[in-house]
């Protein structure tokens, strides 16, 4: 029976795949990413605050209110019928967080109540327009439990179930910068719960999923659309009145001249029979 083992030529082409297997734990290891709550910092007590960190550098950060309406089945008084309840809840500010960092796509985990639910959102980049780079909400899923009864009360066959949007581009933003938006936007899910629709509705926004300059910062705000018209909606009486109050000061300016220039003029007698004697 022959003896098993390695030649030198054989030993030599593994010696450079072990060191390449060194080299991608190790790269794996360095490029550790790890995620923050920040709510803390906040003083609106809806309000929170996350972020993905990548090498001790934040490389995703989130900042908003978040409100769940999430239709569920009880069973009727009759034993037999079932009926549709609402059950509204908030994204609470001491959830645990988890995320990816990547060049052009980025993902936040958040969880709370033994994860019993967990809120997934989704970004990437693309190229658009005469090449024009954005990032965009991809994908929002959202895993729910209604068997956690703190806003589930008697469900009829409580289980966990995941929402998912379909072909969603919201929140798109220049690249290199971050969403702002203080109204409210609405996204609906589809449940694996017989197709239910849940409400997922953000407020007081900025996110940012790439391209972070400095740590813990975000960088320059693009407001969104709604906020826009919003600001153009309150500017736009000021500005109407102060070109109102402009108008009036220069008619009354002109007024004013105008009865100087005829005080220094000399008054002809308006009786016509006084042109005789002059």
């Amino acid at each position: 029976m022959g003896r098993l083992g390695f030649s030198t030529t054989e030993s030599a082409r593994l010696l450079p795949l072990s060191v390449f297997g060194v080299l991608l734990a190790l790269s794996v290891v360095l490029a550790e990413q790890e995620g923050e709550n920040l709510s803390g910092l906040s003083n609106n007590p809806d309000k929170a605050i996350f972020a993905v960190r990548e090498n001790g550098t934040t490389c995703l950060m989130v900042e908003f209110a978040v409100r769940f309406l999430v239709p569920y089945d009880v069973l009727a008084l009759n034993g037999i019928d079932l009926i549709t309840e609402q059950a509204p809840f908030t994204l609470p500010r001491n959830a645990e967080i988890e995320g990816k960092c990547g060049s052009t796509e980025s993902e936040i985990h958040i969880s709370w109540k033994n994860n019993a639910y967990t809120l997934r959102i989704y970004f990437s980049k693309e190229f658009r327009d005469k090449g024009i780079e954005v990032w965009k909400i991809s994908r929002v899923q959202f895993v729910y439990d209604t068997s956690e009864t703190s806003h589930f009360i008697n469900a009829y066959n409580p289980g966990k179930h995941t929402a998912s949007t379909h072909r969603l581009s919201a929140l798109v933003t220049p690249a290199g910068r971050s969403y702002v938006c203080t109204a409210q936007q609405t996204l609906t899910l589809i449940s694996s719960d017989h197709q239910k629709g849940i409400t997922v509705s953000m407020y007081d926004i900025q996110i940012q999923p790439f391209d972070i300059a400095s740590d813990f910062m975000f960088s320059e705000p693009y407001k969104c659309i709604t906020d826009q018209r919003e600001r153009l909606e309150e500017t736009l009486p000021l500005v109407l009145g102060l070109i109102l109050g402009l108008i009036i000061v220069i008619t009354l300016t002109v007024y004013h001249f105008h009865l100087k220039l005829t005080a220094n003029q000399p008054q002809l007698p308006r009786d016509r029979s006084m042109y005789k004697n002059m």
